[in-house]
């Protein structure tokens, strides 16, 4: 089968991913940003009070192991069927919300424990069970579904509130996501498809399948990894535009800047994972995660030229981006397909440990230095050690194929 027949030939697999992540809980992420102002300016919060309730999201590292065991036992469908459900309820209680902060607390919390089903740890592997041969580029193309919709909504959703106010977008978020959820839940396709366990291997045995997990080595690589290349991420999420003015940058040419963010986080995706499907995977992954640690450098360093600066940027955007797909690919390319969303749930929530690990190294390192030079430092030589060592993934296990075939053992 050719490389772009076989995404035309399983596109119901690919556009239901795309919709479902796009319509999910990473949507949020746009949906707070705009809200927030709102909520902070008509409720009478304070901005410290408000910017607490993202500690809240700590309880995402128990969940999201959860949530991929979930899938792998019940399957995509059916966990993604709680998240669509909750989400617009949660919506639609948000904008009942009577003005206490405790009570956006709850709904936080629904959220980030129940509708993180709705995320890529769950639908990557509808991904992965139905395309082989371009799955890099399937992935990619799935990861970017919460940045089109947030392209694409985000500016409606900011001009319907501002119009007609937060309670009233909260219930057009609650339409938006029901709707598109139902849409991504009906194009699913079943997922019987997949011949993927050995005959006599039921599935669901918690200790046999963390057993396995635990005793293959390229579980341990990408834990290390994915903590060490992580813990840049706050520069990211947060600091990017403080660390640019640091940099004597001025407001304007900031702006500019970080859309090298945008454009690098989108190359990143997409010559990552076609390069994926044509190179070795240890190598793409090596190069992709390992390029920061120079941008990183380069934004310690004196070298304050915005060519430079803009460049530095750049290389952060290329590894965010390549992330997105990256670890999923390597995932399903080490493991057996039926533990491949428990893998990835662990995955995740490594790489939220090691992102909240560094905002506490950046917050100690600020007070102690008073500027970002030895966290960008550190943090520049975790990166290399981190990629480096992607180059101790040994050969691909052979993935799970569509329909006829079964799955082969994990690679050690």
């Amino acid at each position: 089968m050719s490389y772009m027949k076989e995404l035309l030939l399983n596109w119901r697999a690919l556009v239901a991913a795309l919709i479902g992540l796009g319509t999910g809980f990473s949507f949020t992420n746009t949906t707070a940003s705009i809200m927030g102002t709102r909520l902070v300016e008509d409720l009478g919060w304070s901005m410290a009070d408000f910017a607490a309730v993202n500690s809240l999201s700590l309880v995402m590292l128990l969940a999201f192991p959860v949530v991929g065991r979930l899938t792998d036992v019940i399957g995509v469908r059916r966990t993604a069927l709680i998240g669509f459900i909750t989400l617009p309820l949660s919506f639609i209680g948000l904008s009942q919300m009577d003005g206490s902060i405790n009570t956006y607390k709850f709904y936080f919390l629904v959220q980030a424990v129940l509708c993180i089903t709705t995320t890529a740890t769950v639908f990557s592997r509808v991904v992965v069970q139905y395309i082989e041969k371009a799955r890099g580029l399937a992935l990619a193309i799935v990861a970017s579904g919460p940045a089109i919709t947030g392209a694409i909504v985000g500016p409606l959703l900011n001009t319907y509130v501002e119009t007609n106010g937060w309670r009233e977008g909260y219930i057009a978020l609650a339409v938006f996501c029901a709707v598109g959820g139902a849409i991504a839940l009906l194009l699913l396709p079943r997922e019987r498809k997949i011949a993927g366990l050995p005959a006599g291997r039921p599935a669901g045995n918690l200790r046999r399948d963390y057993t396995e997990i635990v005793a293959t080595r390229a579980f341990w690589v990408l834990l290390g990894a994915m903590l060490l290349c992580n813990l840049p991420q706050v520069l990211v999420l947060s600091q990017l535009t403080l660390l640019l003015r640091e940099n004597g940058v001025d407001a304007g040419d900031a702006g500019v800047m970080i859309s090298a963010f945008s454009i690098g986080m989108l190359v990143g995706r997409f010559s990552c994972g076609l390069a994926l499907d044509r190179f070795p995977a240890s190598v793409v992954s090596a190069i992709a995660m390992g390029l920061p640690s120079i941008g990183l450098w380069l934004l310690a360093s004196n070298l304050d030229a915005p060519a430079v600066l803009t460049f530095s940027v750049f290389l952060l955007g290329l590894s965010y981006g390549a992330e997105g797909d990256l670890v999923g690919y390597l995932v399903s390319r080490n493991f057996n397909v039926q533990i491949f969303s428990s893998v990835l749930g662990l995955m995740t929530a490594a790489i939220a440990t090691s992102s909240a690990a560094g905002a506490i190294l950046l917050s100690i390192s600020l007070a102690k230095t008073g500027n970002y030079v030895v966290f960008l430092v550190a943090c520049g030589v975790a990166v290399l050690l981190g990629s480096l060592l992607f180059l101790m993934l040994k050969g691909q296990a052979a993935p799970v194929h569509a329909a006829s075939r079964s799955s082969v053992g994990a690679a050690e």
